[in-house]
């Protein structure tokens, strides 16, 4: 009943800006944690920043001060702003989200379908 509709990858050179968009769509009571993960060829799927239902934000090392996530709750959003990405920052971008169903007391994590960052001159 719940999905997860990811948009705004493609292609951007090092230096420019991307900006990441997954909604939640269905029904639910609530959404909880939210955050956005990521996966390149051959590699293992890694964590690249999470957002708390107040607002705690956790980012990995390797995008501090480059990339900011955020929330809208009003539109059960969350977006990954991404500003000077490298070509290590190639890979498929996953959002996960925390939904809370009436008459539950913990979040079921879902993923969206995944969106495609290319990173190159």
């Amino acid at each position: 009943q719940v999905q997860l509709v990811e948009s705004g990858g493609g292609l951007v050179q090092p230096g420019g800006s991307l900006r990441l968009s997954c909604a939640a769509s269905g029904r639910f009571f609530s959404i909880n944690a939210m955050g956005w993960y990521r996966q390149a060829p051959g590699k293992q799927r890694e964590l690249v920043a999470t957002i708390a239902n107040g607002g705690n934000t956790n980012y990995a090392d390797a995008v501090k001060g480059r990339f900011t996530i955020s929330r809208d709750n009003a539109k059960n959003t969350v977006y990954l702003q991404m500003n000077s990405p490298k070509a290590e920052d190639t890979a498929v971008y996953y959002c996960n989200v925390g939904i809370v169903y009436y008459n539950h007391n913990s979040p079921t994590n879902y993923w969206g379908q995944g969106t495609q960052v290319t990173v190159s001159s």
